[in-house]
Order: C-alpha cells, then sequence, then structure tokens
C-alpha cells in the first residue's frame, strides 16, 4: 500500500512539472492540487488499513468498506474545496492530475515480477 502511495505522489509531481511546462505557473499549482486529492484521501485509508490488519484477530471486512466510503466523500470534499479556495485553477491541469494519480498503480502492475 505504501508503495502504491508513494508513486501516486511521484506521478503527481511528474503531471505537475509537465503541467507547469506546457501552462505555467497555474496548471502546475492545479495539476498537483489534483493528484493529491487522490493521493491525500489514499493515504489515509492505507494507513487505517495497515492499522486495522494489525489488531488482534485480524482485519475486519467492514473496514474496507466504511474506509472506502470515507475515501470516496474526502475526495470528493477535496476536490470541491480545490475549486472553490484556488482561484487560478486550470480545469484541464486539475483532471489530469487526477487522473494520472488515480491511474498511476498500472506502472505498478507493469514492473511486477512473476
Amino acid at each position: 500500500m505504501l508503495r502504491l502511495v508513494s508513486l501516486q505522489i511521484l506521478a503527481t509531481l511528474v503531471a505537475g512539472v509537465i503541467a507547469g511546462l506546457l501552462g505555467g505557473w497555474a496548471a502546475m499549482f492545479s495539476a498537483v492540487l489534483g493528484g493529491m486529492c487522490c493521493v491525500v484521501p489514499n493515504g489515509i485509508m492505507a494507513f487505517r488499513l495497515f492499522a486495522s490488519s494489525q489488531k488482534m484477530g485480524g482485519p475486519n471486512p467492514a473496514t474496507f468498506f466504511i474506509w472506502e466510503f470515507v475515501k470516496i466523500a474526502l475526495t470528493l470534499a477535496l476536490l470541491y474545496a480545490t475549486a472553490r479556495l484556488y482561484h487560478g485553477l486550470n480545469w484541464l491541469a486539475l483532471l489530469g492530475g487526477f487522473i494520472v494519480a488515480l491511474k498511476s498503480y498500472i506502472i505498478l502492475l507493469f514492473g511486477h515480477k512473476q
């Protein structure tokens, strides 16, 4: 789980640099904020699932579903807050950064050795 969140952070930074080169500072910040709207909830969920797996008796399956709901709600709240608070928002860069972070796990699939 930590590898996935670390990869999402790295992919977000790369997307931010590319957006910055193509669209300037506002696009760079928008892409990074979009990626962070995905990374932060995933990081919190990964931490909570790891913590629940360390409990005596093992993890509770309901924990996964509860934290998945919390992750989705937090993602939506962060996207809403970003749209309301960042006035120089570049929507294309924000969505690009979000999608890059969201789909960065594909890199792990190709890098996985049998």
